[in-house]
């Protein structure tokens, strides 16, 4: 099996695959329904909510859903933005071009490689859960605490699922709906079980809603809020997941942006949903079952699930298991289209532009990315488990800096006609720029609070070693950078040749053609390529 051949040669401007869809990937794939289910897996809602809920309780106690609300609020900001630029400019690179096109290469650059150290370091941590959750299925749960068995079954599950990504996208996609399916089955019979529960008066500590839970004014202590609101965040991540493969839906203008927001309300629904029942349940107690409970509070399913499901109580486990999976697939998908588009644009070695002539995937790119998140995670298993740990906790860092970065990208992008409309006026400018500036708050906030050696797992160089791992992630980026400045491959890109405001784009939006976008924001327009 062999890959296609690059499509460009050196020292020349890319040009699109001979079928004329964009960059060769599998054009007019995915529907409304399959974006959205895409963006969905991608944040791992089951396993999202067993690890940071109790955390969130532990933050701000009874106000866990304002906690989640108020941290919905920049991501459904940020999605407004990824709608926007999505509309103009419907690119497999995301936040790298549509930053590129607004700001020059440098930011452009980095934007993407935040994209692609997101994906890296997640990866090594879904690939630990699966590992973990899988042998706590298997026999007294013991076996979860052999360290190599748990780190080879972790590698197992990202080599199998980067080779589902590298396979297609209509497999991932069939599927990311089985396992999306199992999840939503788990949440909603624990939600049911958890309500019946209390109406029935077997509860641990029933407890009904209170107007308080609802209410923004009711924190009392605003480091808690701070630290709430920012694991809030981290669980809403990865519904841009669906804007990476704008390429291969049947509407690259429309269905991506519009499943983006269908996900985030839907999460918003989810995670709201099933907080109000736990906490009717279990209350909000330090002791017991309470979710306030720091023995519990790593994993409020695992800790619930005898109490609630009896001898079904491992059906809470699978769904950890398959949430852990689901998401190790469809993060894949983002990072590798993400460098696939900066190959394209000559942000990255040629190599990386190769598309599967059968597959219609982005091969060297995906293997890649599922080689690099495998040596991550063996690496940083190797060297210390708490390295692994605090590079997971930093993870807000890369996740806030691109979103930051693209709600930024779209006020500037679209400066010249922000005003012409009140559409303009709140979504390409308003919204996009609150979520960016809320973000980047967050972004410096995380940053200060991780200098401290209290904070994680480790210290490196005198401070934290959160800090460390999660600057110093994000600083390597602008070495590689560099390092590719270096190199002839580059300069196109880096004199703002290969991909500027003005430069067409190649995307799937008829065959033969590519997609321009001028500088007066007019809409874009279409011309054969090469005229």
């Amino acid at each position: 099996m062999t890959d296609a051949p690059s499509t460009r040669t050196p020292g020349r401007p890319p040009v699109p695959p001979e079928n004329g869809a964009g960059k060769g990937l599998a054009a007019g794939t995915l529907g409304t329904a399959g974006s959205v289910v895409i963006g969905l897996a991608s944040t791992a809602p089951v396993y999202s909510l067993a690890a940071t809920l109790g955390f969130v309780v532990l933050a701000v106690g009874a106000q866990a859903p304002i906690a989640f609300i108020l941290a919905f609020i920049p991501m459904l900001f940020v999605a407004f933005a990824y709608r926007e630029l999505n509309r103009e400019i419907p690119d497999c690179g995301t936040s790298f071009t549509w930053a590129t096109k607004a700001f020059g290469p440098w930011v452009g650059w980095m934007a993407g490689w935040g994209v692609a150290v997101a994906g890296i370091v997640v990866l090594a941590n879904l690939a630990q859960i699966a590992g973990t959750y899988l042998w706590l299925l298997i026999g007294d749960g013991s076996l979860a605490e052999n360290g190599f068995l748990v780190t080879a079954t972790g590698v197992f599950f990202i080599a199998a699922m980067t080779y589902v990504s590298y396979r297609g996208l209509e497999i991932g996609e069939k599927l990311q709906v089985v396992l999306l399916a199992i999840q939503y089955a788990a949440l909603a019979l624990f939600a049911i079980l958890a309500i019946a529960s209390v109406v029935n008066g077997t509860a641990p500590d029933p407890t009904m809603p209170t107007l308080d839970w609802f209410n923004p004014f009711a924190f009392t202590d605003a480091t808690g809020f701070t630290e709430a609101i920012l694991l809030a965040l981290f669980i809403y991540w990865g519904w841009d997941a669906c804007l990476a493969l704008n390429e291969e839906t049947k509407d690259p203008r429309r269905i991506p942006g519009r499943s983006a927001i269908i996900s985030t309300v839907i999460l918003l629904v989810t995670y709201v949903g099933v907080t109000v029942a736990a906490m009717m349940y279990a209350g909000v107690g330090e002791s017991g079952l309470g979710l306030a409970n720091p023995d519990g509070s790593d994993d409020i399913f695992f800790a619930l699930k005898d109490a609630l499901f009896g001898p079904w109580a491992w059906l809470l486990v699978v769904a950890v298991l398959v949430s852990a999976v689901s998401s190790t697939q469809t993060t894949i998908l983002p990072t590798a289209r993400g460098t696939l588009s900066m190959a394209v644009y000559q942000a990255l070695p040629a190599r990386f532009s190769v598309v599967h002539p059968r597959f219609k995937t982005p091969s060297f790119s995906t293997l890649v990315m599922g080689a690099a998140s495998i040596a991550y995670y063996v690496i940083m298993t190797a060297v210390s488990s708490n390295i692994l740990a605090d590079s997971i906790l930093s993870l807000g860092l890369a996740i806030a800096f691109y979103y930051a970065i693209t709600g930024f990208a779209c006020v500037w992008y679209f400066r010249r006609n922000l005003f012409d409309s009140a559409h303009n006026f709140f979504f390409r400018f308003l919204f996009p720029l609150l979520g960016a500036v809320l973000l980047t708050a967050a972004f410096v906030k995380s940053a200060i609070d991780m200098v401290s050696v209290d904070y994680g797992y480790s210290t490196l160089l005198g401070i934290g070693g959160t800090f460390v791992v999660g600057i110093g992630s994000l600083a390597l980026g602008l070495v590689l950078a560099i390092i590719w400045w270096a190199f002839p491959g580059s300069k196109r890109f880096y004199r703002g040749e290969s991909l500027n405001r003005e430069t067409p784009v190649l995307v799937p939006d008829s065959p033969d053609l590519t997609i321009a976008v001028h500088s007066d924001d007019a809409a874009p327009s279409t011309r054969p390529e090469g005229k």
